[in-house]
């Protein structure tokens, strides 16, 4: 369930997931390896709060395309 806070609507991880169609674990694991800048903003909790903004991103990385050529140089520096 969204939080309104000031007049701007945030979203919790999971919402945040579910609004951009991938996982938990797969965003914490994009942040965790640089693919996806993490959120600035926390509750007092310290639970990320995502914007309308911050989701627009995520289904960018979601929604992401690479050619053949790029996955392969990708698994190759890894």
């Amino acid at each position: 369930m969204p939080v309104t806070l000031n007049g701007q609507t945030y979203y919790r991880t999971a919402e945040a997931c579910a609004l951009a169609g991938t996982s938990r674990n797969t965003l914490l694991r994009w942040i965790r390896e640089g693919s996806f800048a993490d959120v600035t903003l926390r509750d007092r909790k310290g639970w990320r709060l995502f914007t309308e903004s911050d989701i627009q991103r995520l289904r960018e990385e979601v929604n992401k395309i690479q050619k053949k050529d790029s996955v392969k140089e990708t698994i190759k520096s890894k």
